[in-house]
């Protein structure tokens, strides 16, 4: 199961992933955020991450991409260390997009 929640505004954008960033719902939030990200190219994107559960090849993909337009990942809890590991290992490391540590599970 995967859930996102989305809202728009005067700070940026914020997204909220929760449970599995897996198979066919990876490319379902990559088409939203670039839908979103296409109608407000410049606003701030921020990605909470604390919520979710598995992320599988292709979601660290798409996490990776994000970073390299620009999204904050927030992050908590020691089961993101390999996943934090993986993206800055990336073959095409992210240019703006940065990792914030915050919250508890």
């Amino acid at each position: 199961m995967f859930r996102v929640s989305y809202s728009d505004t005067a700070e940026g954008q914020r997204w909220s992933l929760h449970g599995r960033l897996a198979g066919a719902w990876v490319q379902e939030m990559r088409s939203c955020w670039k839908y979103a990200r296409e109608q407000a190219p410049l606003a701030r994107a921020v990605v909470d991450l604390k919520q979710v559960t598995f992320i599988d090849p292709s979601g660290e993909r798409l996490l990776a991409e994000m970073r390299s337009e620009g999204a904050e990942l927030i992050v908590a809890g020691v089961e993101h260390h390999h996943l934090l590991q993986t993206l800055d290992n990336h073959p095409s490391p992210p240019a703006n997009g940065s990792v914030k540590e915050g919250g508890n599970k």
